[in-house]
């Protein structure tokens, strides 16, 4: 073999080890963009999740602060009832002492 003939297999060898390095590389590369495009998905769904966990966190605790009216209203209800009670017992008393 001439030495030019060394170089020549020497530059065909490398120009093949280049173009595997190459398709390994464009495959990786591949394959790292549809890890991302998952990770985007995965972050787009979770993000609906969290949005539709807060709506219903917050309609919980609208429904939570509406209970908490209920009880009042029924407890005002019921101090009205006795302060009705209480003032017809005085109105009796005064109509007896007439």
């Amino acid at each position: 073999m001439t030495q030019n003939e060394k170089v020549l297999a020497t530059f065909q060898t490398r120009v093949r080890q280049m173009i595997l390095q190459f398709k390994e590389l464009k495959k990786e590369n591949a394959d790292l963009y549809a890890m991302v495009e998952e990770q985007e998905q995965q972050i787009k769904q979770l993000k609906a999740e969290l949005a539709q966990k807060d709506t219903e966190y917050r309609s919980l605790q609208m429904a939570s602060m509406m209970k908490i009216t209920d009880g009042d209203l029924q407890s005002a209800k019921d101090h009205v009832a006795k302060l009705i009670r209480d003032i017809n017992k005085c109105i009796a008393l005064v109509s007896d002492e007439k």
